[in-house]
């Protein structure tokens, strides 16, 4: 289908805002809904909430890069509308759960399809005329992400009201809506010359991680990238169970908790991104971004009123500047037939994070909450999580310093923000 980019950028836009939608419709129940099958209190239950994400984690890591290969042969569309259909069988299954086994299940039936957002990072990259747009066009996920956390956790907070299987139905019917839309109006944006065969020995999560260190300088910011995600974890796995506990927080007030994050996301990356990056540059955003994202989650550690969480969250927020940056950093060192590839070995990475993040975050809050704990402090996962992004600053730091050093041509490139982008930081 011939269209044009500003066009196919409407569409991939569209798609990732309805899919998150139907994501955050289900995030302000899960936490009751854990705690009501296993019949624990919800702070018990958020190691179950910690293996879901986990077991949902671990068959992403398995299927990304099978699913970023197959799209760098057979093209965007296909792969992307085959995982819309996984995301909506999921949300069925979910919705219909009798027991917590089968929200197994539905986590496992989603990790395999769960390419969305790997496959539409590949295809802005296509579609993006330079390196300069392209870490623009990245902010539009991140955008897509905010927005479709403010109406998903709304309309899912509103919802349960009618019963808290009730944000499962809606958010089905709304991936199942997504994948027909994008069968009718989603082009293709991966060039027949720019395709590539299927190689299963590039399709193996654990050999497509060895592509990120095919360069020592994606090796180590890909390491950065891993640290900060995994901090990150401290507040995406654990949002819910900790507020519910620490603030007696009801699933209105999660979701509109999380209605506010999306505000703030949407905001960041979708408007301030695109006016801070080109004037201080790709590299002084990552530093100033990261630096907000510690300074949030150490305040988030130390919160004791409902209203402090909310304002911590300006700055937590803030932090999403130093997404498109480093994102576009990375993927300006690979070719345009084998972003499919990076985006899949990226997707590996953050899989990796929920796998081993949630239990560590989740587990710390359950056993600081405890009768077993030497001390009662809730939020420990969050200096945790300040302690990974610390280290992600040191690594990206070292790196960048030694490629300015050996590649004075980066330097300029560094300073003024134009380099190329993949995919988006949430």
């Amino acid at each position: 289908m011939k269209t044009s980019k500003k066009a196919a950028m409407s569409f991939i836009f569209i798609t990732l805002l309805i899919d998150v939608m139907g994501w955050g419709l289900i995030i302000p129940v899960m936490a009751d809904l854990i705690a009501q099958l296993k019949g624990i209190p919800v702070n018990e239950a958020s190691t179950y909430g910690a293996l879901l994400l986990s077991v949902f984690a671990i068959t992403q890591f398995l299927f990304a890069p099978v699913i970023g290969n197959l799209s760098d042969k057979w093209g965007r569309r296909p792969v992307l509308l085959s995982s819309l259909l996984g995301f909506g069988i999921d949300y069925i299954i979910l919705a219909l759960a009798p027991t917590f086994g089968w929200l197994f299940v539905g986590r496992v039936i989603a990790g395999i399809t769960g390419a969305s957002f790997t496959t539409a990072s590949a295809y802005i990259a296509d579609v993006s005329e330079d390196e300069t747009t392209k870490a623009k066009n990245f902010g539009l996920i991140g955008a897509a992400f905010g927005l479709g956390f403010v109406l998903g956790p709304a309309l899912g907070a509103l919802l349960a009201t009618w019963g808290i299987r009730a944000p499962f139905y809606a958010a089905a019917v709304l991936c199942l809506l997504n994948c027909l839309y994008g069968y009718f109006f989603l082009p293709e944006s991966l060039t027949p010359e720019n395709r590539r065969p299927f190689e299963w020995k590039r399709a193996n999560p654990f050999g497509s991680l060895k592509f990120l260190t095919r360069h020592p300088e994606i090796g180590g910011l890909a390491f950065s990238f891993f640290m900060i995600y995994l901090g990150a974890q401290a507040v995406q796995g654990n949002w819910n169970f900790f507020t519910i506990y620490r603030f007696h927080w009801s699933e209105k007030m999660v979701g509109i908790s999380l209605a506010v994050v999306g505000v703030l996301i949407g905001a960041v990356q979708g408007g301030l991104t695109r006016v801070v990056n080109p004037k201080i540059g790709n590299e002084n955003s990552i530093y100033l971004g990261l630096s907000l994202y510690t300074l949030g989650l150490i305040l988030f550690a130390f919160a004791t009123q409902s209203w402090m969480m909310f304002a911590i969250l300006i700055p937590y927020c803030l932090g999403g500047i130093c997404g498109p940056s480093l994102q576009s950093v990375i993927s300006g060192h690979v070719p345009p037939n084998q972003q499919g590839e990076l985006q899949g070995a990226l997707t590996s990475l953050m899989s990796l994070t929920t796998v081993i993040g949630p239990l560590i975050m989740n587990g710390s809050f359950a056993y600081f909450t405890s009768d077993r704990a030497p001390f009662h402090f809730p939020g420990i996962h969050f200096l945790l999580g300040a302690i990974c992004i610390l280290i992600s600053i040191v690594i990206t730091y070292k790196v960048l310093s030694k490629e300015k050093k050996e590649r004075p041509e980066l330097a300029e490139l560094f300073k003024g923000g134009g380099s190329a982008g993949n995919a988006p930081m949430h």
